[in-house]
């Protein structure tokens, strides 16, 4: 569809647009589905409870939903100046919907979340405002940006932060109602914040030919080999977090296991990517982060139950 026939598209088709190219909801749902169940599963299995009622999983599936959409749509206020600038060709920019609407949106999904949440326990409701706060902070960029922008390590830190207490949130919806956290969930929370880095890594590591003006990547701040470290440095923090929480689980080999199958491959694919950094490799290095990323919280929340089949 071109530029002037989405112009003049409903509402909804201008909507559908978005969702597939900032939003992508074929992707989004079951990564979210997976995210949200793993930690909701995980939480009890640390805590050797029964797995709870499906409107548990539910639930944390519709908060993680709503805040990485809030996400998207804040990154749309940030970038606004750089996307006009640079990537005019993003539906922003381009008119196909305009700013305020996708943070009309974004406001909007609020609502349901806190309805949810105080539903499952009031409590929640405040685990949810604090990671609000902090994706505040993020969008403000700490109301230091030129210190941020200065320095990729200390903005990815302040940013992927924001994982780590999103996953609280959702591991939440199962521990919060009996009272305190299950012993060992810090593992998991640190898988989170690990996982965050590698997303990131994985996202922004780009092939030379691939770099453009006005977007900053860590392959082009810090080169490719120090990028690639940065990136193996949180894999393997990772790794180590999943072998933690098997420990926790009482099924640290399976877990290791279920981990090492795709920490080989993962290292295979960075070699391959340092040796010949183009396109093609660019996009197995983005492919496999994610694939890590799924392989973590699938094995740590169901890694028990497979110990037992075993």
């Amino acid at each position: 569809m071109n530029e002037r026939a989405e112009q003049g598209a409903s509402l909804l088709a201008r909507l559908w647009i978005y969702q597939a190219e900032r939003f992508p909801l074929v992707q989004t749902v079951p990564l979210l589905g997976v995210f949200s169940a793993a930690s909701v599963t995980a939480s009890a299995r640390l805590a050797e409870r029964p797995l709870p009622g499906i409107s548990v999983y539910l639930v944390a599936f519709l908060i993680a939903m709503v805040f990485f959409w809030q996400m998207r749509a804040l990154d749309e206020v940030k970038d606004a100046d750089i996307d006009r600038k640079y990537r005019p060709e993003r539906p922003v920019p381009r008119g196909l919907v305009s700013l305020k609407l996708i943070v009309w949106l974004a406001a909007i999904a609020a609502l349901p979340a806190v309805l949810a949440a105080y539903a499952l326990s009031p409590g929640l409701v405040l685990l949810v405002g604090l990671v609000w706060v902090w994706l505040g902070l993020m969008t403000a960029e700490f109301f230091i940006p030129e210190v941020l922008r200065s320095s990729p390590a200390l903005y990815l830190l302040s940013h992927m932060a924001i994982m780590p207490l999103i996953d609280l949130v959702l591991t939440g919806c199962e521990w919060l109602p009996y009272g305190s956290m299950p012993a060992g969930i810090w593992t998991f929370l640190l898988m989170s914040l690990c996982n965050g880095c590698v997303m990131e890594f994985g996202r922004k590591i780009w092939a030379p030919a691939q770099e453009r003006e006005g977007v900053e990547t860590y392959s082009s701040s810090w080169g490719i080999p120090t990028s690639l470290k940065a990136l193996s440095i949180s894999v393997l923090a990772a790794f180590f977090a999943l072998v933690v929480c098997g420990v926790y689980l009482e099924r640290p080999i399976i877990t290791a296991v279920c981990g090492l199958a795709v920490l080989v491959p993962f290292g295979m694919v960075l070699v391959k990517f340092a040796r010949n950094p183009d396109k093609a490799q660019q996009k197995r290095l983005e492919n496999m982060s994610g694939l890590w990323v799924l392989v973590c919280y699938l094995a740590a929340a169901f890694a028990p139950a497979l110990g037992d089949v075993l």
